[in-house]
């Protein structure tokens, strides 16, 4: 099929879809209809070209004839003046349909997928691990074949989450073996799931480029981008935001609300400062005409970064979101979205703008008097990310108000034992809750005492614990539910691998780890997960030596019984990396393991004998 032929199909559609019975087509949608089809030209050359259009009357009125818009865009493709719509930067809204298993339909936005590789061009390209990578290309076409050797991956993974993969682990360099490629994978895998990530049915294997699958990877891509983005949004990291109170809420209400929510009202605060009347509600259909976003960045920029609020008095919606993206670039922040993201309202494109304006200008004064920032604990950050990484809905933000309606607490107990739940008699949802707040109060309370009853069902030690606990975020009894939550969970994936089926105890984990280091010439062993042996990491470096030999590079583990504070922190560090590399998915931090906290130190071993199991 020929460029023009194969061209014009493609305008055919986008009129089609757009103009009903081939009506003419308004002079004020021509910018927008021309960047549909792949042509972008700047709003000074548009109009020009209908100038000289109506003085030729070849226009009449406000709008332009289907022929007419036809030769028009032959004659600009002809003429190269936009080069084609192939090279085009901002590729057709028909985003490329891929099918899936079971008839599924995937989609890939292009505008998605130039706006992530563009982020990875400028926030990798200094680092040397990746230079033969980078640049990706303008459309971004050749992400998914430079994602191949998960370097890109296991670097994107650092900058959303910083020290997560231990850099030495990594195999590095231009040409590395199919193997060691899938090591990378597998270790970007599971370090993306210790962070929150949600990776479901994604392996080694499926995020090799010759499978096909670019959904999965650019929705890997968007959670890592997502994740940098959202973590300088924290009361900690800008005590500002506590600004964003509303009458009669304290930070713990702070602390229940996403990073989505968060930014949310920090628009409207901003536009509340600015004396705008709009309030935004969402990313999408609320920022389509750029005025909520002129009046942002207008209010937020620094005195003299010369921001004007010109574009509110331009008609075509195009060129003012072109020229409302010409003052973000005046304080640094034009990212993510183009004019045509705005105007159609891309709500992941949107968000992310959004969060780097916050990001780049906050414009929120300190508070006026002192307060107790409450910080997330490491241990309740972990517990977090386990829930997130196994897809749980809504998202846990916080985990002491996000489980009050047990909710979370089912699903995670369906992943346990399923069909352990009876959802339909017992459990209530938010859509079937009653909407008298009474009411509503105790079919919640009910769900709670639920759980616990399921609880007990799963053995779990609950004196002392009840529904009211669950409800009203009890910190100490929460910790102690999920804590066995993530222990039944645990344990029960070793149990499906056993032949019969039989429960996995603890004591059994134990006995399957010395005995590997003894198999294996080690001599090394542990009492318990308690055992200060532990400290040091050793134990650990040795038995993922003996599952996978010549995988420990022992000019990098420190050697002996009395090992510095440091030393054991960096031997830990190695080893929960080198533990992720080899297919565990290990949840707990390095620091678990150099403090010897036992419960942590439990999941680390029982993840190498799921590993070894597999």
């Amino acid at each position: 099929m020929s460029l023009w032929v194969e061209f014009q199909e493609k305008l055919d559609l986008s009129w089609a879809k757009h103009h009903v019975d081939d009506r003419p087509l308004p002079l004020t949608d021509v910018k927008v209809m021309l960047e549909d089809v792949g042509i972008r030209l700047p709003a000074h050359k548009v109009r020009d070209i209908l100038k000289t259009l109506k003085d030729s009357q070849e226009v009449e009125g406000d709008a332009i004839e289907k022929q007419v818009f036809h030769q028009l865009c032959q004659s600009l493709q002809s003429e190269d003046v936009a080069k084609t719509f192939r090279t085009s930067k901002q590729h057709d809204k028909n985003a490329e349909k891929i099918a899936g298993a079971m008839g599924a339909q995937h989609m890939v936005l292009n505008e998605e997928q130039v706006a992530f590789s563009d982020w990875i061009n400028n926030n990798l390209s200094k680092d040397k691990d990746v230079g033969h990578l980078l640049l990706l290309n303008e459309t971004g076409s050749d992400l998914y074949e430079k994602m191949d050797d998960g370097i890109l991956l296991c670097k994107m993974i650092n900058l959303a989450a910083p020290d997560t993969i231990d850099e030495r682990v990594i195999n590095t360099g231009k040409n590395i073996s199919i193997f060691k490629q899938h090591e990378n994978l597998t270790l970007a895998i599971n370090s993306a799931k210790a962070i929150g990530c949600v990776v479901i049915g994604i392996d080694s294997h499926t995020l090799n480029s010759s499978q096909g699958k670019k959904w999965l990877i650019l929705g890997l891509v968007w959670q890592l981008i997502k994740m940098y983005l959202f973590k300088q949004i924290s009361i900690s990291n800008v005590p500002g935001l506590i600004n964003l109170l509303m009458d009669g809420e304290d930070i713990s209400d702070l602390m229940k609300l996403s990073p989505e929510q968060l930014l949310l009202r920090w628009v409207n605060y901003q536009l509340d400062k600015a004396g705008s009347t709009r309030k935004i509600k969402n990313f999408n259909e609320d920022i389509k005409d750029s005025d909520i976003y002129s009046d942002l960045i207008a209010q937020i920029a620094p005195k003299d970064a010369g921001v004007n609020k010109f574009a509110m008095k331009k008609d075509d919606l195009t060129e003012r979101a072109e020229m409302m993206l010409e003052q973000a670039e005046k304080i640094d922040s034009r990212a993510f979205v183009t004019a045509r993201d705005v105007v159609r309202g891309q709500d992941k494109l949107n968000l992310a703008f959004v969060a780097n304006l916050f990001n780049n200008h906050p414009a929120l004064d300190p508070p006026e008097e002192e307060f107790d920032i409450i910080e997330e604990t490491r241990e309740e950050k972990m517990y977090r990310n386990w829930m997130n990484s196994l897809g749980v809905k809504p998202r846990v933000n916080y985990i002491y108000s996000d489980l009050y309606d047990g909710l979370i607490i089912f699903q995670l107990m369906d992943f346990i034992k399923p069909g352990i739940v009876d959802w339909k008699k017992r459990v209530k949802t938010p859509e079937q809750q009653s909407k008298l707040e009474a009411k509503r109060f105790q079919e919640i309370l009910g769900n709670c005492n639920y759980a616990v009853e399921l609880g007990k069902k799963l053995n779990f030690v609950l004196v002392g614990i009840g529904g009211s606990d669950i409800m009203e975020g009890n910190k100490t009894l929460t910790l102690a539910l999920i804590w066995q939550l993530m222990r039944a969970y645990t344990l029960s994936l070793l149990s499906q691998l056993n032949s019969d089926g039989t429960p996995i105890v603890e004591s059994e984990i134990i006995s399957w780890a010395n005995k590997r280091l003894e198999d294996g010439g080690k001599n090394i062993s542990i009492k318990g997960f308690q055992d200060k042996k532990n400290k040091n990491a050793l134990p650990i470096i040795n038995l993922i030596e003996v599952m996978k030999p010549g995988v420990i590079d022992y000019s990098i583990v420190k050697q002996g019984d009395n090992l510095s504070g440091p030393d054991c922190l960096s031997n830990a560090k190695y080893c929960v990396t080198m533990a992720r590399k080899i297919g565990a998915p290990v949840y707990a931090l390095p620091e678990d393991i150099s403090e010897v906290k036992h419960k942590m130190v439990m999941t680390v071993f029982a993840s190498l004998m799921l590993a070894d199991l597999n």
